[in-house]
């Protein structure tokens, strides 16, 4: 498989939050700006990125009875990665963030693409394939991040975007609006789908 059509593989036709429907806890808990979004997005990216890599490249070397062991050790020393860079470069965000950069360990979308993907095909293939997944959940968090904070702030990275006139939607700064963004989202995606799939 080309390894553009691995990456449009992972990223859209088989995206994890809309189609899938895994990782969306941070999906609800981080998307109320869009700095944090990309921020968790771009940590996301990085640890499935080179988690993939890094278990397609030791894939025959790990016993089947420790392997989901040996795969999440991986993910944790990349996810110590992250929290370290955004601790020491970026403790705004580091602060806002909290207790969700650590939990990308359970993330279950890295744990998906080790065992669906990174566990049966080579290294520079599992990295396309990282990178793709990490691709989709970052535009989705991004989508989602970026109607909570116009109207429920009036800004845009922290950037004010709509007047002093605008009196935000406090229901927009709550996880349930998350909820019912990603939920219109899917619906969305799945009637697009359907449609395309009558004709």
């Amino acid at each position: 498989m080309k390894k553009i059509e691995i990456f449009r593989q992972s990223a859209f036709k088989e995206n994890a939050i809309i189609i899938q429907i895994l990782g969306i806890c941070s999906a609800l808990a981080v998307t109320n700006l869009m700095q944090n979004s990309l921020v968790m997005g771009l940590g996301v990216t990085f640890t499935l990125a080179l988690s993939s890599m890094t278990a397609s490249l030791i894939r025959n070397l790990i016993p089947s009875r420790v392997r989901m062991m040996a795969q999440t050790f991986i993910i944790a020393f990349y996810v110590i990665l992250v929290d370290l860079f955004l601790k020491a470069f970026l403790p705004e965000v580091s602060r806002q963030l909290g207790p969700y950069v650590g939990l990308i360990i359970t993330n279950c979308i890295i744990m998906g693409r080790l065992e669906a993907f990174a566990g049966k095909n080579p290294p520079l293939e599992s990295l396309v394939d990282g990178i793709g997944a990490g691709t989709g959940y970052t535009l989705i968090l991004l989508t989602i991040s970026f109607v909570r904070e116009l109207f429920g702030n009036g800004t845009l990275f922290g950037y004010k975007i709509l007047g002093e006139w605008w009196i935000g939607w406090s229901i927009m700064s709550l996880a349930p609006s998350a909820f019912f963004l990603l939920a219109l989202l899917i619906w969305i995606v799945e009637s697009h789908k359907s449609k395309a799939g009558s004709k």
